[in-house]
C-alpha cells in the first residue's frame, strides 16, 4: 500500500497518543478522530514502518453510541483533515467515554510496559468549595472552558492561530472552546508582527495577560509575575512559567496527594515532621507546599527545580516553613550527589521523609528512580502526566521494593487524550 491509498478500517481500541487502533491485513493502522467500535474511511499517511501505518480520519461510516459533534467545530470530522486544529483530540467523543478510553490507555501502559498489575481508577477535576461548603467552581458538563493558558503560534506571514493536527501548519481559528470564555474573548484582538508564538494566561486574578514570545527573542511579558491560588495558598509564578492549565488541576492535584498521603499512612503522620522531604522537578513550590501543610512549620522540605526563576519563586511560596528549601539544580544530578554524599544523620532523615516526583512528559528515568530509591525514603509520591513513562518508572521502582497499591488518574485535561495520574509507593 501507498501513501494516500484509501483504506475502509475497523476501529478496535485506542493507543497511546489519542490514535485509535485499526487492522488492515494484520498489520497495525493507527487512525485518529475514530472512537473504536466504528466503521471508518481514512487516507493513509505513512507506510515507512514495518510494525504499523499511519492514516487520517476522512469520514465515519458506522458511528459509535458515544460519537457527539466535536466541541469545537473546526476539528470536526466532516472538515478536510489538513485543515482539523490540534489540541482537541478528543473532543468527538462524550466526556464519560473519554475517561473510560484514557483509564484504558493507563492499564494497558502499566500491565504491557510496566508488567504491572496495578488498579487504576479515573475521577474528573475536584470541584472548588468554599468554607461554607458551597460550590465556587466545578468541571463542565462537556468538558469545556478549563484552559487558563493557551498558546498561539506565529507564522512569517503573520497568520495566528494553533498548528494543524501532528504537523507544524498553523489553522487559524476565531474560536477556542477549551479555553476560559476570557481568553477565548481576548483571541479576536491576538495580532503579531513577529513570528514565534503568543501565550494567553488567565491567572486567579481573572485578568487575561497577551504574552508574545518572538522567535529567538526574550520576552520581558513572560517574566510578569503573577499569582495563582491552590489549596488556600498563593503561589507566585512569572507569566510565562509553569502552572497547571486547568482552572481546578492545582487545586485537585494537591488534595489527591494530600488525601493519598493520609491513607497510605494510617496512623502514622502523612508527613513526619522529623523527616526530610523532598520535592522533586518542584517548580514553584505547589507540592513542596502541599508536604509542608501536612509536616507542620518546622518540616525540613527541599525543592529541586532545574529552572531558576521558578527557583525563586518556590523560595517566596514556601516561606512559611523554616526548613523549607528551594535549590536550582538538575534533579538527576542533585539525587546522585545526594546518595553519594549524604551522611548518616542525613539518611536516617530521609528514611522518615516523603520523596515526591513530578517529572515532565519523559518521566524521571531509570537512574533517578534507582538514586531516589536507594535513599530509603518512607514513601514515594510519583505525579504523572504521561502514562507509559508512569509504568517504566513504576518497572523500575517495582524492582527497588517500593510498590503501589493503586494509580489515581485524574482527567485534568477534558476533549484531549492526555491524563494525570498519581501513585504513591513503599516499600515492601
Amino acid at each position: 500500500m501507498d501513501v494516500g491509498s484509501i483504506l475502509d478500517l475497523d476501529i478496535t481500541g485506542v493507543a497511546h497518543g489519542g490514535v485509535f487502533v485499526a487492522r488492515h491485513e494484520g498489520r497495525v493502522v493507527f487512525v485518529p478522530d475514530a472512537i473504536p467500535g466504528e466503521r471508518m474511511r481514512a487516507r493513509l499517511t505513512e507506510t515507512s514502518k514495518k510494525s504499523f501505518w499511519r492514516a487520517e480520519a476522512l469520514e465515519v461510516l458506522d458511528a459509535a453510541p458515544s460519537r457527539r459533534p466535536h466541541v469545537w467545530a473546526p476539528a470536526d470530522i466532516d472538515v478536510p483533515p489538513d485543515e482539523r486544529p490540534g489540541g482537541a483530540d478528543f473532543g468527538h467523543i462524550e466526556l464519560d467515554a473519554q475517561r473510560a478510553l484514557k483509564l484504558d490507555v493507563v492499564r494497558d501502559a502499566l500491565a504491557r510496559i510496566g508488567r504491572l498489575d496495578i488498579p487504576a481508577t479515573m475521577s474528573a477535576a475536584a470541584p472548588l468549595h468554599d468554607d461554607a461548603g458551597a460550590v465556587l467552581a466545578e468541571e463542565t458538563p462537556d468538558g469545556t472552558g478549563w484552559r487558563t493558558r493557551v498558546s498561539l503560534h506565529v507564522g512569517d506571514d503573520g497568520r495566528v492561530g494553533p498548528y494543524a493536527q501532528r504537523s507544524h501548519r498553523i489553522i487559524p481559528v476565531d474560536s477556542l472552546p477549551l479555553a476560559t470564555p476570557a481568553l477565548e474573548r481576548a483571541l479576536e484582538g491576538v495580532r503579531s508582527a513577529q513570528p514565534g508564538r503568543i501565550d494567553l494566561v488567565q491567572p486567579t486574578d481573572g485578568r487575561v495577560r497577551v504574552v508574545p514570545r518572538p522567535a529567538g527573542q526574550r520576552s520581558d511579558a513572560a517574566r510578569e509575575l503573577i499569582l495563582e491560588q491552590a489549596a488556600g495558598r498563593s503561589f507566585r509564578v512569572d507569566a510565562g512559567g509553569f502552572w497547571q492549565v486547568h482552572r481546578l488541576a492545582a487545586h485537585t492535584l494537591a488534595g489527591v496527594v494530600s488525601q493519598r498521603l493520609r491513607e497510605v499512612a494510617g496512623d502514622e503522620p502523612a508527613v513526619d515532621p522529623d523527616g526530610w522531604h523532598l520535592d522533586l522537578y518542584g517548580g514553584v513550590g505547589l507540592f513542596a507546599a502541599t508536604l509542608g501543610g501536612l509536616g507542620g512549620e518546622s518540616a525540613r522540605i527541599t525543592s529541586v527545580e532545574s529552572d531558576e526563576r521558578a527557583t525563586e519563586h518556590a523560595g517566596h511560596n514556601l516561606a512559611d516553613w523554616v526548613g523549607a528549601r528551594a535549590e536550582t539544580a538538575r534533579v538527576d544530578r542533585w539525587v546522585s550527589a545526594l546518595r553519594a554524599s549524604a551522611t548518616e544523620r542525613e539518611r536516617q532523615r530521609l528514611a522518615r521523609g516523603v520523596v515526591l516526583l513530578d517529572p515532565p512528559r519523559s518521566g524521571a528515568g531509570r537512574q533517578v528512580a534507582e538514586d531516589v530509591a536507594a535513599l530509603g525514603p518512607r514513601t514515594i509520591v510519583y505525579v504523572a502526566c504521561d502514562p507509559v513513562a508512569l509504568a517504566r518508572d513504576l518497572a523500575t521502582f517495582r524492582e527497588t521494593g517500593y510498590v503501589t497499591d493503586r494509580v489515581d488518574a485524574l482527567d485534568l485535561f477534558p476533549n484531549s487524550h492526555h491524563v494525570e495520574a498519581v501513585a504513591v509507593l513503599r516499600h515492601e
